[in-house]
């Protein structure tokens, strides 16, 4: 059952309705995201495109926007410099902006995490009304317990109030590192990480699952309040574990859907879009594990 809609105050009256239209696109009116990662060509480099276990297509930018394109997906979240180069080839996929990204190169032990802002939220509406593509919302990392949130924290905090004045979504993507950060996915931290994101204002918060069973994250559904948890769908796994996973995160932790990259573009097409699908229909439908098997394997 999908928890009620409600537009929050820093949307202006005038933009409520795209707003809300934006939040019942991406949710299929469900309450549930279901948001396909792309922005992992800065964040991983190359790392999570080619491999022997890696669809050679991944290697490709545009393997990302055919999957987006052809699958049923909540929304699609890359970088606007990606968007601008493709969408224009596919403008029925509705898109998050990225607006900000990091590499790996600096290991956390060697320097705290800093990801500053690529763009501003004006760019991304003055696309959006240039281009008339399907901008649902925009997306940003922060790094709490880096000597750096404080920045990171206050970026975050002034484009979610633009990103609302303009009818779009706020997605924050929360990942506690440091060097002061002993167990970033101790699950109490993890809770106090979602209760940060809440306090920014954002409509979801994106973080890693934390150790342990799925119930563990009911304190990160409760710190967060309105604003909906929804878990990194990680590394690779089995496409049983991942759905099973996913199933339990939902039903026995109340998370409000699932943000996946690597899981789905690493895949052939056809089966990445088989593996969309099944996602969605557990996100957005209640779907039971059977019936989304039977839809990835196309049975």
């Amino acid at each position: 059952m999908s928890r009620s809609i409600i537009a929050p105050a820093d949307v202006p009256p005038d933009e409520r309705s795209r707003y809300l239209a934006n939040l019942d696109r991406v949710t299929e009116g469900s309450g549930r995201l279901m948001l396909m990662a792309g922005d992992q060509k800065v964040e991983h480099l190359n790392d999570d495109f080619v491999g022997t276990d890696v669809a050679e297509d991944d290697g490709d930018p545009e393997h990302l926007f055919r999957i987006a394109a052809q699958a049923r997906i909540g929304v699609f979240a890359t970088q606007l410099g990606l968007i601008a180069r493709y969408a224009p080839d596919y403008p029925d996929i509705p898109y998050l902006v990225k607006l900000n990204a990091k590499t790996n190169l600096v290991p956390t032990a060697s320097a705290d995490p800093l990801s500053r802002q690529w763009h501003t939220v004006e760019q991304v509406v003055r696309l959006r009304e240039t281009s008339g593509l399907n901008i649902a919302g925009v997306g940003y990392t922060i790094y709490p317990g880096s000597r750096h949130e404080a920045e990171m924290f206050t970026e975050a905090a002034r484009l979610i109030f633009e990103a609302h004045q303009h009818g779009l979504l706020a997605v924050i993507w929360a990942y506690p590192r440091g060097q002061h950060v002993a167990d970033e996915h101790d699950p109490h931290l993890i809770a106090g990480v979602t209760g940060i994101v809440a306090s920014l204002g954002a409509d979801f918060a994106k973080v890693n699952a934390p150790t342990g069973e799925p119930a563990v994250l009911r304190e990160a559904v409760r710190a967060a309040g309105r604003t909906r948890v929804v878990c990194a769908g990680g590394g690779e796994t089995t496409a049983e574990g991942f759905l099973r996973r996913l199933h339990a995160q939902i039903h026995e932790a109340g998370v409000a859907g699932s943000a996946t990259g690597r899981n789905i573009h690493q895949r052939p097409l056809d089966e990445a879009v088989r593996f969309c699908n099944a996602i969605s229909a557990i996100d957005f439908d209640d779907t039971g594990i059977d019936d989304a098997l039977r839809i990835y394997r196309g049975s």
